[in-house]
């Protein structure tokens, strides 16, 4: 495996066209889709479907839903060894809600996503699996991820492997312990990715590049913020710019950013730059929008093909 994604996995059932949900009567919408859904599962086949041999650390249900997502990480090539099954909880579940301008909105349990922590992390089996990148996918999603991150982090890098991490937005994204547990971790980062509105909620500053050096002051060697269709703009000692974004006629935002995730991830393991990596990243992001769901456009539209 030469990347590992550590991240929430759920089952996602997807409805388009859902604009309004009133309180007493019953809606109808035209498309559904089932299938595998959280950020680290995103990421995951992401990162399988550009070439990348890729394993997932994640906490599933001992149900139909947990069956469901693994015929999908076997289909795609995901190898799961690292997935713990409970009997506890239930696979997490998402209800997602797309509205006429493709915007999702999410009903969310996270099941046994509860029970994943910094200890499920063991840097010696993931150097031993052949791990040279290791993804945190969703940080603000993961409800008990508190202690350890940082120190599991560093002996990651001290075994040669590249991290990075992606925040992901959450109402849980001022709660004092994670944000804590997000500073103390920087300084072991890579690769620190999070959208405009995230940095801002980090930072409280709105301009990409005064929010990427703040970031940078904290520690992570490089910084990604994703501008939606305008791209990103990146910071590093290498290279600080906006990557431009691709156009292409959006059905469905759902994943485009686990998908950039996974596009700048495998741009780099090729040996890319990161302005490189970031055009990577933001060509994933945009096929993932040509489809519905987030994970159709890596089945139905190989990576190799063009837009």
């Amino acid at each position: 495996m030469d990347a590992i994604v550590f991240g929430n996995v759920t089952l996602d059932i997807l409805c388009y066209p859902v604009n309004e949900v009133p309180r007493h009567e019953s809606i109808a919408f035209e498309q559904v889709i089932v299938s595998p859904g959280g950020c680290g599962s995103n990421t995951a086949i992401g990162l399988a479907a550009c070439g990348l041999p890729t394993g997932i650390v994640a906490r599933t249900g001992s149900d139909d839903a947990a069956d469901l997502l693994f015929r999908y990480w076997q289909r795609v090539g995901v190898d799961p060894r690292f997935v713990q099954r409970t009997t506890d909880l239930p696979t997490g579940t998402s209800v997602g809600l797309i509205d006429a301008d493709f915007q999702p909105r999410f009903i969310h349990t996270s099941g046994a996503n509860r029970q994943m922590t910094a200890a499920a992390i063991d840097p010696t089996a993931l150097a031993a699996a052949g791990a040279r990148f290791f993804h945190i996918a969703g940080f603000f999603v993961l409800p008990n991820l508190f202690e350890q991150v940082a120190e599991k982090l560093a002996v990651l890098r001290q075994l040669g492997i590249t991290t990075s991490l992606d925040v992901v937005f959450n109402v849980r994204m001022d709660d004092p312990r994670l944000r804590s547990t997000l500073w103390a971790a920087l300084p072991h980062l890579d690769y620190f990715i999070a959208n405009q509105h995230e940095a801002f909620r980090l930072t409280g500053l709105e301009e990409p590049a005064a929010a990427a050096t703040d970031l940078r002051r904290r520690g992570a060697q490089a910084v990604i913020i994703k501008l939606g269709a305008q791209g990103c703009y990146a910071a590093s000692s290498n290279f600080n710019g906006l990557v431009p974004g691709v156009a292409v006629q959006v059905v469905d935002t759902t994943g485009a950013g686990d998908a950039f995730a996974a596009g700048l991830i495998a741009a780099l393991a090729r040996g890319q730059g990161l302005q490189a990596a970031c055009q990577a990243g933001n060509q994933a992001g945009a096929r993932i929008c040509t489809r519905l769901g987030a994970i159709a456009a890596w089945i139905e539209l190989p990576p190799e093909k063009p837009l």
